[in-house]
């Protein structure tokens, strides 16, 4: 039986983060990388395709630090 993929749907995957991160918060997931048993997911910012990192794909279910979908600021303050 083959093994399950952790975040099988990462990949084109959009997200809002709830701090500015590198002065930006609505990022896109432009590629993974399995390493061991780590998933890393590489981040682009939506608004400058320049601001790019490498993040562990397990901070996204952190719902303090990361949002599905890309949220208004009144869509996060409201949650």
């Amino acid at each position: 039986m083959a093994k399950k993929q952790k975040f099988p749907y990462l990949v084109n995957s959009k997200w809002t983060s709830q701090q500015k991160t590198w002065g930006w918060r609505h990022f896109q997931v432009v590629n993974r990388k399995n390493e061991g048993k780590w998933v890393f997911a590489e981040m682009i910012s939506s608004c400058d395709p320049n601001v790019r990192f490498w993040l562990n794909a397990q901070q996204l279910k952190d719902r303090d630090l990361w949002s599905p979908g890309w949220l208004t600021l009144e869509e996060m303050n409201d949650s």
